[in-house]
């Protein structure tokens, strides 16, 4: 009992930390597909603001407001970039919480 009492908060943490280690890389993921949606719009349209609300409606599990959406310039012909940034917040019990930022690129040829 008394080792069960001493073993069980590590693993709990563990167990979380396999739980909080699969939603990072499910926003990772979902991160991934909003730049590349993202950037195919913007090189097809040209409008930077319809390939920004195309990466925006593309990540439905994310906080679209906290993302952080730079675009290159559209070149005819030129390749052009879509870089997302977004902070990303662990929940461990027993364990003070922390925030990482991840990102994505997405890279597509102007003009479709």
């Amino acid at each position: 009992m008394v080792e069960f009492a001493i073993l069980l908060p590590l693993l709990l943490v563990l167990v979380f930390g396999i739980i909080e280690f699969g939603r990072a890389y499910n926003a990772s993921i979902s991160l991934t597909h909003a730049a590349r949606e993202g950037v195919r719009e913007y090189a097809v349209t040209q409008d930077a603001a319809a390939g920004t609300a195309a990466a925006r409606n593309a990540a439905t599990s994310l906080d679209s407001g906290a993302m952080a959406i730079t675009v290159s310039s559209c070149t005819f012909g030129d390749p052009t970039t879509m870089a997302i940034t977004y902070p990303f917040t662990f929940n461990l019990p027993f364990v003070p919480g922390g925030t990482i930022n991840l990102s994505a690129e997405g890279v597509m040829r102007c003009g479709g």
